[in-house]
């Protein structure tokens, strides 16, 4: 079967097409691509610009245009945080409705966390133990923990790079004392949730699965995205400091000719570090490796678990139905047979 998956973030529009099948990891056929760039058209309360609506639905149309080459079954259409959270989101997919004929929906922040989780854990497998999984969109930050299929937390905080670069990061580069309230704040958000994680106890595995970490970890030295998905990818505390600091003496423009940022995330990139950073030291984790599925992976997942069906059912007896023996069962051992 080829299901697709569209996610409209707040830099670009990307559909993932890939054959999946019941027991069968997703596999990538094709990742399409258009650019969106809302991050000049979203005003200070959130909400986006006509502009930003238009060149939203269009890229849209242009994404699910090439789309149709590829014979794809169904697909999932969804909006993040960016488009979900604004004030006019009914008018962003009235306007997308209308260029491309279908409407997105929109997941809720713990909705992202769990099925984010659900692809790391399947990628990681079950060996890895317990997780606690980080994804730093443009809109939230997701976090989830927990050993099984579903997480035992799953919640969203306010701590998207691209809501962030335009609430405190107006300067290119900003300025210190921009900088400064900037890491106040994400340091007082993290405070809601810290005690809660570190009662938890130490996760054997912390994954970063978004964007800003697969740039954050590239700045740190791994591989390219060209090496594939098994190559190891990490980033530690110190290297994300580090990179921060660097970050923030930086123009967009400067940002933009380092290897692994894109320049469409040159602004926010620096937002993203300082998050990563910071949530790295308030929850003591000093490594954490990156993983190559995320939300996209995780709503095929979803949807292929729902597919599953058969007759081939071992049945089970209900154990209170078995018949006890009126007697103990006489327990025969070598010796007695001497």
């Amino acid at each position: 079967m080829r299901l697709g998956v569209l996610d409209l973030g707040s830099n670009s529009a990307q559909f993932l097409v890939v054959d999946a099948s019941p027991g069968a990891p997703p596999l990538p056929i094709r990742a399409l691509k258009e650019p969106v760039v809302l991050a000049e058209d979203i005003d200070a309360d959130g909400e986006i610009s006509d502009a930003g609506i238009e060149r939203t639905a269009t890229a849209v149309s242009r994404i699910l245009q090439a789309a149709r080459r590829y014979e794809i079954e169904s697909f999932y259409a969804f909006v993040t945080a960016a488009i979900r959270d604004a004030p006019n989101r009914e008018s962003v997919l009235d306007g997308i409705e209308r260029a491309a004929g279908v409407r997105p929906q929109f997941l809720t922040g713990a909705q992202e966390a769990r099925l984010t989780y659900l692809a790391v854990r399947r990628w990681y497998g079950w060996r890895a133990g317990p997780l606690l999984v980080l994804d730093i969109g443009g809109g939230s930050m997701e976090l989830a923990l927990g050993r099984d299929d579903e997480p035992e937390l799953a919640l969203s905080l306010p701590l998207g790079a691209g809501r962030l670069t335009r609430a405190y990061l107006r300067g290119d580069p900003p300025d210190l004392h921009e900088v400064g309230l900037l890491r106040e704040h994400i340091e007082e958000c993290l405070k809601e949730v810290r005690d809660r994680l570190l009662w938890e106890g130490q996760p054997r595995r912390v994954i970063g699965s978004s964007k800003t970490f697969k740039q954050l970890a590239r700045l740190a030295g791994a591989p390219p995205q060209r090496h594939g998905p098994f190559a190891t990818r990490e980033l530690r505390q110190g290297q994300a400091r580090r990179i921060t600091r660097r970050l923030a003496k930086l123009s967009a423009r400067q940002r933009a000719q380092l290897r692994g940022v894109s320049q469409p995330r040159a602004r926010q990139i620096l937002a993203g570090a300082m998050v990563a950073e910071a949530t790295m030291a308030a929850l003591n984790i000093e490594r954490l490796e990156v993983s190559p599925w995320a939300l996209r992976e995780g709503v095929v997942l979803q949807h292929i678990a729902t597919l599953v069906e058969t007759d081939d059912i071992l049945p089970l007896t209900p154990f209170a139905l078995a018949q006890q023996p009126e007697t103990d069962p006489v327990i025969t051992t070598l010796a007695g047979h001497r």
